[in-house]
């Protein structure tokens, strides 16, 4: 006789609890028409909100303030790469039912597996750091709190948009998307009031040149800012069982709106880049920035040259986009350790785990924009180590099936790997030759 033994139940992955937003696709297309459609959109938007976080303020602002338009097509360049990466990660959860640390975690031996671990532990590290000094700088900047204050207050606002994920991933992604829009609106605003705008000058921005070490320091924070590692992770997480299709034509249905998430989403997140060193570039057109934060001082300059609506609507854009991003990617470090070793924590006790280290070294009155700027710098060392083995499983037809990557996408990916290695060792030949 069979005795059945007791099996001890699993804990809910991320995955689990996300899937809970739709659920099974014939079940949502019976909603029928423009809400079945709406229904499909939101994953991308949350992870647009890494792609315009204090990390993107920062070095937009410095790269306008200290070379003009010069990396304009930096900009440009990162926002395609990421448009890209991100359709990778967000089919590679599609097609697989796993998200990209899982994969990795299965397909890669054990030691590469907790290698990759730890970098992305020490990258998001880096993003909280950008994320906490950014939003803290927008409170200062609003109300004169000490940074250090205004680290703590940042801490508790970001406790209360992860609490909307209690209520499910769909309110979660719809207040994540209202802080978007808000940081949208404020860089819309000073964009349009600031004037001065140079065409031919953004137009020459487009040309692909650097000059120095200091260009190409800009350069690599600008995709270290742009290509967000752990956003890549996130993405795919977000669709693996967010709608369950068993069909492959309900599948390649979901890809094409997956392309519609995606394109709308870092189309926004894009423009809002390009806007943020335009709006730099025509603030400090016949100003010298010498040793000054460049983020207090475009918020000084809207004050003094346009008036305090300006200044209020660059500070609270600042801000919303520190929370947003802070909470995203408090979800974002809750996928990673899930997916390489299978180990979860409270997001909550998470959240002050990551954040300790950004209050530990704004506590120290480092300068703000300068500290940004290097924690991308950082970031952009670490955006090698999840692009390639995502373009290597989204080339296996054994894992995509019929959404495997075509050649000319693999291609693609490849040649974004390429671009991003060469500019980090470009880096790092300049750093070498200028000491």
């Amino acid at each position: 006789m069979n005795v059945p033994v007791a099996t001890r139940p699993t804990r809910p992955t991320i995955a689990d609890e996300h899937s809970q937003v739709l659920g099974e696709f014939c079940d949502i297309r019976s909603r029928g028409g423009w809400r079945f459609r709406l229904a499909l959109l939101g994953p991308a938007f949350v992870v647009a909100v890494a792609y315009v976080d204090p990390g993107n303020v920062a070095t937009n602002v410095e790269a306008g303030a200290r070379t003009g338009y010069m990396l304009v097509w930096v900009v440009v360049l990162a926002n395609l790469m990421a448009l890209l990466v991100q359709y990778l990660s967000a089919k590679l959860g599609l097609a697989t039912g796993k998200n990209l640390p899982e994969q990795c975690r299965e397909l890669a031996p054990r030691w590469l597996s907790r290698l990759l671990w730890a970098q992305a532990e020490l990258v998001a590290m880096a993003t909280d750091l950008a994320e906490f000094a950014g939003a803290a700088l927008g409170l200062s900047l609003l109300f004169g709190m000490p940074i250090p204050l205004a680290a703590l207050v940042t801490a508790v606002v970001s406790f209360a948009v992860l609490a909307c994920q209690q209520r499910g991933c769909r309110a979660f992604e719809l207040a994540v998307m209202a802080l978007l829009f808000l940081v949208l609106a404020g860089f819309a605003y000073d964009l349009l009031t600031v004037g001065h705008q140079s065409a031919a000058g953004a137009a020459g921005g487009l040309v692909p040149h650097l000059s120095g070490q200091s260009t190409a320091l800009l350069a690599a924070a600008i995709v270290g800012a742009t290509v967000m590692p752990h956003a890549v992770y996130l993405h795919s997480a977000l669709t693996q069982r967010r709608v369950r299709a068993n069909q492959p034509s309900d599948r390649r249905f979901l890809l094409r709106y997956l392309r519609i998430d995606c394109a709308l989403g870092f189309t926004i997140a894009g423009a809002v880049n390009l806007g943020m060193l335009c709006l730099s570039a025509a603030l400090f057109r016949h100003t010298t920035l010498g040793d000054l934060d460049s983020i207090t001082a475009a918020h000084t300059d809207l004050g003094r040259t346009i008036g305090g609506a300006a200044a209020m609507a660059f500070a609270v854009a600042l801000l919303a986009s520190g929370i947003s991003s802070a909470s995203v990617g408090t979800y974002a470090g809750q996928v990673v350790m899930q997916g390489f070793l299978r180990r979860r924590i409270p997001l909550f006790v998470r959240r002050m785990v990551t954040m300790a280290p950004a209050l530990l070294v704004l506590s120290l009155g480092l300068p703000v924009t300068s500290t940004l700027v290097f924690s991308q710098v950082v970031l952009a060392f670490g955006i090698p180590f999840v692009l390639l083995p995502l373009v290597v499983v989204t080339r296996r037809r054994d894992l995509m099936g019929r959404l495997v990557n075509r050649p000319a996408t693999t291609v693609a990916g490849a040649l974004v790997c390429a671009l991003v290695i060469c500019l980090n060792v470009y880096l790092i030949a300049t750093m070498v030759k200028g000491s």
